[in-house]
């Protein structure tokens, strides 16, 4: 195409109706047809980054190869496009507020007032058009974070308006928004829409495409009112029905005519066949799959899922290739103990001790890895998981009392796991762990060799802490494996064990990194021990 496409998406009615998901739908169709599609995600909170938040307040921090700690969204991009995101991918209020004041403190202003417009909305623009400026992308896709008509995204939708208005046929805006079913009235109701269409309008946005999230179908009557008060072809009403998995919605979405509408209204003729055989592939395994197996997941964040959404994704990925439904249990490391460990576990093929910082829960985890262990359960353990496997093993093989984490106290006579040496003089919390993509290379017929076929990988961190080198020998002599290791730092990132049918425990995230359509092979590999289990 002669010029980057600009599609904004926003939100109306409630949050949670799946902006994100809509928007790699859309990627994902787009994509089919033979387009290259980027998504980037707006967050109108003040923090700099989610690094810092509470995955209760924000679900899991999603980390992508270039070290930027963003939206859990982004994950979903990811997994839909199977394209790698980068920081320039996740733009919240808090990074355009900074970039905004460190302009003016150089002067680069020279003198101006700043102001929300143009200052705040013209900064809000350049990062939107840098994907499409710097990258050769068909389609710029930009989800709008929160609802409109909140205070917060109030500069982000005026900046959408100006683009809009700037880009004219380059440029269109899809809104999400809600068609609540009363059952007291045995009716669909659309005021809610007309009324979140409306708080648009007032602010200058004319959506192009509404995309109405719906518990029920939605007939041409309801479509064709809905055109009519809010100012929409009756085809540009789409709709979205909740379906049993969010690998269902590009289908649903293809045969809304989604990607044909957005073609339309963008003035571009294309009468090029969707191909979407991998994706249709992957889904008929999803729900016709010939085993089912359960594994459990330990973890201190279990009552919120998206804590874990790209543990929990990967599993969905890995059964596919299986031919196997992974059920997942959610079991609390906090109430996790020697007592009740035999009965959580008990029908359990396989188990998952999941990443996490801080000492709450962290004997439960422990105690979770000394029965598969002794049990011979299959394991995997991702980075705090890794480094409890580490603590288990030193105080319950190697007989060192009272073994830790440095990270967890600091006074232990065995810090088997330590700070890393670069973090020793850092202070500001965000943004500064180890982050991003690093080498790592394998140890040959080991269980991460059979499972990557290569030597060489480059996997995703998240971290502080490390393996204390002091203590590999002792660990080597005693039969945990080495298998994988940074070959610039020489940094532990793998252990397995060797009496054991599948044990591995790793320092990086793997989860970050599985796709529909490129499954994350330590996940299938350890979906594979369980059911062979």
């Amino acid at each position: 195409m002669d010029k980057t496409r600009y599609i904004f998406v926003t939100g109306g009615v409630a949050s949670s109706l799946g902006k994100g998901i809509i928007s790699a739908s859309l990627a994902k169709l787009l994509q089919a047809r033979g387009y290259k599609v980027t998504i980037q995600k707006l967050d109108p909170y003040i923090n700099v980054d989610p690094g810092t938040l509470n995955p209760y307040e924000h679900g899991e921090c999603y980390v992508t190869v270039d070290g930027a700690e963003t939206d859990l969204d982004l994950g979903h991009y990811e997994r839909f496009t199977n394209q790698p995101t980068t920081q320039a991918n996740n733009v919240t209020t808090g990074r355009i507020y900074s970039n905004v004041i460190e302009k003016e403190r150089r002067g680069d202003y020279l003198g101006e007032t700043v102001q929300i417009i143009p200052h705040i909305t013209d900064e809000i623009k350049n990062r939107i058009k840098l994907l499409g400026n710097e990258s050769n992308f068909d389609f710029v896709i930009t989800e709008i974070g929160g609802t409109v008509g909140d205070i917060e995204s109030l500069p982000y939708v005026e900046a959408v308006r100006q683009l809009k208005w700037e880009m004219g046929k380059h440029a269109l805006v899809i809104h999400l928004t809600l068609v609540p079913y009363l059952a007291a009235a045995g009716e669909l109701k659309t005021k809610p829409t007309q009324h979140s269409v409306k708080q648009l309008l007032q602010l200058g946005v004319q959506p192009d495409i509404l995309v109405c999230r719906t518990e029920h179908p939605i007939n041409k009557g309801i479509r064709a009112k809905i055109a009519q008060f809010c100012n929409v072809e009756t085809s540009s009403v789409i709709e979205s029905i909740d379906t049993d998995t969010i690998y269902n919605v590009p289908l649903l979405m293809q045969e809304e005519g989604l990607d044909t509408e957005v073609l339309k209204k963008l003035d571009i003729n294309d009468n090029r066949k969707t191909n979407l055989t991998v994706w249709k592939s992957f889904l008929k395994r999803v729900k016709n799959p010939s085993y089912e197996i359960t594994i459990g997941l330990v973890g201190k964040y279990v009552e919120l899922k998206d804590s874990y959404k790209s543990i929990l994704e990967s599993f969905i990925h890995a059964g596919a290739e299986n031919n196997c439904k992974v059920n997942i249990k959610m079991i609390s490391s906090e109430k996790l103990n020697e007592e009740n460990v035999e009965f959580e576990f008990k029908k359990l093929s396989g188990v998952l001790v999941a990443p996490g910082f801080g000492n709450r829960g962290i004997e439960g985890k422990i105690e979770a890895i000394k029965y598969v262990r002794e049990n011979k359960i299959p394991f995997l353990g991702i980075c705090l998981g890794m480094q409890c496997a580490v603590i288990e093993y030193g105080r319950n093989v190697l007989g060192l009392e009272g073994a830790h984490s440095s990270e967890m106290n600091s006074r232990t006579k065995f810090p088997v796991i330590d700070l890393m040496e670069e973090q020793k003089n850092i202070d500001k919390l965000g943004g500064t762990m180890r982050l991003g993509a690093y080498d790592c290379q394998l140890l040959e017929n080991s269980n991460a060799h059979n499972a990557y076929k290569t030597i060489d990988i480059k996997e995703r961190h998240r971290h502080r802490y490390e393996f204390n080198d002091k203590f590999r020998e002792q660990y080597i002599n005693s039969g945990m494996i080495v298998s994988g290791v940074n070959p610039q730092t020489n940094l532990v990132e793998i252990v397995e064990i060797e009496d054991h049918p599948w044990f591995t425990a790793v320092q990086f995230h793997p989860e970050y990194s599985s796709t529909v359509a490129n499954p994350h092979p330590l996940f299938v590999d350890f979906v594979k021990a369980a059911l062979n289990n």
